[in-house]
Order: C-alpha cells, then sequence, then structure tokens
C-alpha cells in the first residue's frame, strides 16, 4: 500500500521480512512497480513516518470484495451448495468469453438476465437467477461499513466505485442503500465506462470533488489500483476485512472502532 508525495513513492505499511506469514510477499500492481500490501504480510504502521497525515479528504471505495464479505469465498460456497467442482466460478471468470461477458455487463452492453445465459452456459449450470445464486453469501465487510459511515461524520467525502454487476433481476447493491450511506456512488453501467479505464475514475473524482492527492483508494483488484495510482491517489488492496479496516483508520486519522 502506497501513497505518492512530491512525485516520491513512500511505503505506508511495512512489508517486513521477518515474521511475515506463510506466503506473503509484496508483488507488482497492474503495469508499474507499485508494491501492494498483500493479506498475510505484517501490518506495523508505527514503524513508517506518516509525514502529511491528517490530508485525506476523500475515500473511494470498491464494492464487491471490499465492502463486502470476501468474493473467492463466496465463490466457493455457490459451488459447495450446488455441488459444482471447486474453482470452476474464477476458471470461467478468467476464460476469454468469461472475461468477454463480465466486460459487456459492466458496460452495460448486456443485461444481468442475458449474463445469467451466456455465463451459466460457459459454467454448464442453470441459467435461471445466476447472479443472486452466485451471490447467496454475499454479506457486508461491516468493520469497512463502519470506517465510512465514521469518515463521513468526520467530514470525509465517501464514494463507492464498482464495475457494475446489474441490478435486475438479482440487485446485491440493494442492501447497502448506497444513496444514504455514501455521498456518491458510480457504477460503470450507468454511465459506458469501467475501471481500469481513467475515465471512470475521473469521473469518480469530480463528483467527491476532491483532488486525487488527497484522496484514498481501496481495491481488491491490483489493476485497478495502478490507474488510481497514477492519478495520484493513496491506493490500499484490500483483501482482508480487519485489516483493509485497521489500514484507512490509520490513514484517515479515525479513532479505533
Amino acid at each position: 500500500m502506497l501513497r505518492r508525495h512530491d512525485g516520491e513513492v513512500s511505503t505506508l505499511v511495512s512489508r517486513r521480512s521477518e515474521q511475515r506469514a506463510p506466503g506473503a510477499r509484496s508483488r507488482l500492481c497492474g503495469k508499474g512497480p507499485v508494491p501492494c500490501w498483500r493479506h498475510g504480510a505484517r501490518y506495523d504502521a508505527r514503524h513508517v513516518g506518516f509525514a502529511g497525515m491528517g490530508r485525506f479528504d476523500g475515500l473511494i471505495l470498491d464494492f464487491a470484495g471490499v465492502l463486502t464479505s470476501n468474493m473467492v469465498e463466496v465463490y466457493g460456497r455457490f459451488e459447495e451448495r450446488e455441488d459444482l467442482p471447486s474453482g470452476l466460478v474464477l476458471r470461467g471468470w478468467a476464460d476469454p468469453e468469461g472475461q468477454e461477458l463480465y466486460r459487456r455487463l459492466e458496460l452495460g452492453e448486456i443485461s444481468q438476465a442475458e449474463w445469467n445465459e451466456g455465463f451459466g452456459a460457459l459454467l454448464g449450470v442453470q441459467a435461471e437467477n445466476l447472479m443472486g445464486r452466485l451471490l447467496h453469501d454475499l454479506f457486508p465487510a461491516y468493520d469497512v461499513m463502519r470506517v465510512v459511515r465514521d469518515a463521513r461524520s468526520a467530514g470525509i467525502r465517501t464514494a463507492v466505485l464498482s464495475n457494475s454487476l446489474g441490478r435486475d433481476p438479482h440487485d446485491p447493491y440493494a442492501p447497502y442503500y448506497l444513496p444514504g450511506n455514501f455521498d456518491v456512488s458510480v457504477l460503470s453501467a450507468d454511465h459506458g465506462i469501467r475501471k481500469p479505464g481513467r475515465a471512470i475514475f475521473e469521473l469518480v473524482l469530480g463528483q467527491v470533488g476532491v483532488p486525487a492527492e488527497r484522496c484514498v483508494f481501496a481495491d481488491d483488484t491490483e489493476e485497478n489500483l495502478w490507474t488510481a495510482y497514477q492519478l495520484g491517489m493513496t491506493v490500499v488492496h484490500a483483501l482482508d476485512e480487519q485489516q483493509t479496516a485497521a489500514v484507512l483508520r490509520e490513514l484517515l486519522e479515525l479513532p479505533a472502532a
């Protein structure tokens, strides 16, 4: 997790080689050398300097996987319920045909019902309400939602920025009441643009009304972080609810929950 400051890149979370959890490592983020905090890495903000802290006035969060349960776990539970091979959904998502279906859904070029038909055929499963069945175990990340509430109370502008999952026949956004819980909500299909494209980040920044350098952005997809980082935002690779909430509170100088 990094911030950009005066053209320099400064590490905000130490990734100490000692006491690092098995498998934890720094990885390249997107197309350039942007080390990202990974789940399992030791978080210890006290070991780094926080010059310029308190200057953040905007918080922009991805939806699925940041404000919600971990998506890999959600997919795994779907596979268990429907007695499907483990990893089937992720393999379908990684398939070029699956990638194209998601791209078109996110841009609003096809409806969720059409995505259900296409992705169901790709996986070899029943298409009826596939998105709803797939996201049956999608629950709020309450620790992160509390950060949003506290940030708004502190006068920080908040936004959700989501590559759309569609809203009909299944609306995954409804339980979160985005208009009431965020100052701004941007769903890609409403605008015909999507992450990681620069245009949708510029759109949300304009609606938030805060310069990129004064915003924190969290996403569970590294490719999306790269664009935000290029624009000057502080980026957080959000793979664990409790760790993400703790990091956001530290950055935004919010009291512990």
